[in-house]
Order: structure tokens, then C-alpha cells, then sequence
């Protein structure tokens, strides 16, 4: 007797999505693989990614990501106020 498989869910296209190798629009499908993790795939260059690699990447940007603004030990940039500006040549008499 063999033992009961349930249905793999289809593949969907996702709509309105951008490659991030290829930057083409809506090329990109979801679908889990053998191992039960969801799967992005791009039909036009092949890009492949699971959720936890997406994951792992935005983690590691965040983390190396620093803003004049950041506590990382950076000093901050301080903005002096406007101060006006004068053209010189456009209708100067002097």
C-alpha cells in the first residue's frame, strides 16, 4: 500500500512584480518546492530564490545600511539653517 501524497499547490504568476536580476515585469511565479518552501522563479532569465534566502539578503542589508541618522556610532551631519544665495551676473550693477 502507498502512502497518501497530498497535492503539490500550483504555480502562480504574481502580478505587478519586478525581477530583481532580469528587471523584467510580471515574469515572476510562487510556488513550494519538494521541501515545502515557498519559491520565487523567473520565467525570462531563471532567477530562483526561497523565502528564507529573500530573508537572509534583507537582513544582511539592513545591518550594513548607515544614515546620517543611525546610531552606529556615526556623527551626525548637522544642517547649518537656509542662508540665502545671490547670483552674481544676472542684473548686478555692481
Amino acid at each position: 500500500m502507498t502512502e497518501y501524497q497530498a497535492p503539490k499547490p500550483p504555480k502562480r504568476f504574481i502580478a505587478g512584480t519586478v525581477c530583481p536580476k532580469c528587471s523584467k515585469m510580471d515574469t515572476t511565479k510562487m510556488y513550494q518546492d519538494d521541501s515545502g518552501q515557498d519559491v520565487r522563479e523567473c520565467i525570462a532569465c531563471g532567477f530562483t530564490q526561497t523565502f528564507a534566502q529573500q530573508e537572509l539578503e534583507d537582513a544582511a542589508k539592513a545591518a550594513e545600511l548607515e544614515t546620517r541618522v543611525s546610531e552606529l556610532g556615526v556623527k551626525a551631519v548637522l544642517d547649518e539653517g537656509e542662508k540665502p544665495i545671490r547670483i552674481i551676473g544676472f542684473g548686478d550693477n555692481d
